[in-house]
């Protein structure tokens, strides 16, 4: 523990790439040089990685803990935690410092005593969670709250723990990629022996052993966001690019390898019983092929084609499949998922990602085809669909086609450079013949009026940073008009609009909610968001997707804010 402790607070500190890079490969290279160490450094690496356990104690235990421990009164302990902006660095500043300390290793904290306090009675693991914190290190203690709370974020990506790995092994960054897929998944206890495997010397058995079921790492597209008058300047001719639309689902890899199949999520987490019905798959498809594509809820009662999506659903409706473990006949029904393939990664157990995008596209092609048409011919519908190419003699003509993506339910285009490769990661945009690009649409917008406030976290506790938006009921002829909230956001504002609108809250302040402001009604924002749908549980009745401020509307009235009407008359046409 108190090695990772120090590397938390290195990496922490650092804020050069080259310097976080260093830690880590230090901490890394002593760990593989101790194998009693082996243990702790594969936690390490599941921390920093992104890996987190399922919560280990209450939130609230944790507040009674700085209220007992450190003697405060509670209004006294919220607006330290308001002004820290983080519950585990705030316990760590509070708490009084312990003459008597014990050591315990990373691997000791978490097996013996950690995770085993998830199962115990509460007032069992209040008594726990004072016991440690008196015999705590004072440098221990930061990251031994964000271990417990979940939030060990330390601006380190898992690109770069996959790199620092690579490096202290002495192994070749695409194998580390891979190695490590599905290591952060929700559940595992991480052990000596998978640390081991990690950094272990490349060997001939190697290239099988990782194919047992494990996916290849997932290649990730760079937002394109230059007006169409430059695309010829910066991509070259259009026919240069494979073109396909931008699907709202959850993004996967199907593979099928030794008599059986699994279903990966790009969050590395293994799916396959979440959607049982692409089982139905395995008879069709020849072993040792591994396909990227979308998750989608598709009704398709009249089939057409391996490229017809005429039955698309909207992403609201697939998030009512998400994290089922066990799927009612009823769900399958409903909500049928299908499987949109738009990239051959593995064919007969051969590594295609080095192949150009066109020829794995052609080959793609012909296991789809082939095995939509055998399977229709004994009557049976795959739920699998081929992602249709999109054509155009040019970048204009490309995007006002482009500009059909919301009617069918997609969030733009993706494209991808036919001589390319498939790629780990994301490549550097400078990288025009290998990289993917996601060409989404301009967001949905309204004007929409702040009426809570509520102080942010990290750089932004000292603000109030995170809102509530309302719009209008009816229109300004109604007489008994009122505003209803229907989204909260916090990003898209300068660090300067910020403190004026945060100066602004104080002054209008009508009530507080614990750490919650009602204001008096006098700011409007456009807001932003990527999809909206039909909702029963928020009063509005709609739901909007990754809301955001565009702009401060200095220029509006409250009172010429959108109205829910508006709002609604952005929803998506239901589909047949």
């Amino acid at each position: 523990m108190k090695a990772f402790a120090a590397l938390y607070r290195e990496l922490d500190a650092a804020t050069a790439i080259k310097r976080k890079q260093k830690a880590l490969v230090e901490y890394l290279r002593a760990a593989m040089d101790d194998p009693a160490r082996h243990a702790s450094a594969a936690w390490a690496v599941y921390f920093l990685a992104g890996g987190k356990p399922r919560q280990l104690a209450p939130t609230k235990l944790l507040r009674r803990l700085a209220l007992e421990e450190a003697r405060l009164p509670e209004w006294l302990f919220e607006e330290c935690y308001s002004t820290v902006g983080d519950l585990a660095e705030t316990l760590a500043l509070l708490l009084p410092i312990v003459d008597e300390t014990e050591e315990a290793t990373l691997d000791q904290w978490m097996r013996e005593r950690l995770l085993p306090l998830r199962a115990a009675p509460e007032e069992a693991k209040y008594k726990s969670l004072c016991g440690w914190a008196h015999k705590l290190p004072q440098s221990q203690r930061l990251v031994f709250f964000k271990m417990i709370t979940g939030e060990l974020r330390v601006g380190v990506s898992r690109l770069q723990v996959a790199q620092a790995l690579a490096l202290a092994a002495g192994v070749d960054a695409k194998r580390m990629a891979q190695r490590m897929m599905g290591y952060t998944q929700a559940g595992r206890v991480p052990t000596a022996t998978d640390f081991a495997a990690l950094t272990a010397p490349a060997s001939a058995d190697e290239d099988e052993a990782l194919k047992e079921g494990q996916p290849y790492p997932f290649y990730l597209a760079h937002p394109f966001q230059q007006p169409v008058e430059k695309m010829a300047e910066a991509l070259g001719a259009v026919g240069d690019w494979i073109v396909e639309w931008k699907f709202d689902g959850i993004r996967a890899q199907y593979v099928q390898r030794g008599g059986q199949f699994q279903l990966w999520s790009r969050g590395e987490e293994l799916v396959t019983d979440s959607y049982p019905e692409l089982a139905e798959l395995q008879r069709w498809l020849p072993e040792g092929v591994a396909l990227d594509g979308e998750l989608v809820v598709l009704r398709d009662d009249d089939y057409a084609a391996p490229q017809d999506l005429s039955g698309l659903q909207p992403f609201a409706l697939l998030q009512q499949r998400l994290g089922r473990k066990v799927v009612s006949a009823k769900i399958l029904r409903d909500l049928p998922v299908v499987f949109i393939a738009y990239d051959l990664l593995e064919q007969d157990g051969r590594d295609l990602r080095e192949a150009p995008q066109e020829e794995r596209r052609g080959a793609l092609e012909a296991l789809v085809v082939d095995a939509t048409l055998r399977a229709r011919d004994f009557g049976v519908t795959l739920p699998l669909r081929l992602s249709p190419l999109l054509t155009a003699p040019d970048w204009p003509s490309l995007y006002a086609k482009r500009e059909e993506a919301r009617a069918l339910g997609v969030e733009g285009m993706i494209l991808k450079a036919r001589a390319g490769a498939y790629g780990v990661g994301r490549r550097k945009g400078s990288d025009r013949e290998n990289v993917w690009w996601k060409w989404k649409l301009d967001p949905m917008s309204v004007d929409a009026v702040l009426i809570y406030a509520q102080r942010g976290h990290g750089r932004r506790s000292g603000v109030y940073s995170d809102y509530t938006f309302a719009v209008w009921s009816d229109p300004p002829e109604a007489p008994a008009r009122a505003l209803v909230p229907f989204a909260k956001a916090y990003s898209g504002l300068t660090d300067e609009e910020m403190r004026a609108v945060d100066a602004i809250i104080r002054k209008t302040t009508v009530e507080t909610f614990g750490p919650v402001r009602s204001v008096t009604p006098t700011l409007v924002f456009e807001l932003g968001f990527e999809g909206i749908a039909e909702s029963k549980r928020h009063k509005s009745g709609v739901a909007v997707r990754f809301p955001r401020m565009l702009r401060w509307r200095i220029d509006k009235p409250v009172a010429e804010a959108d109205t829910l009407q508006a709002l609604r008359e952005l929803l998506p046409a239901p589909h047949a």
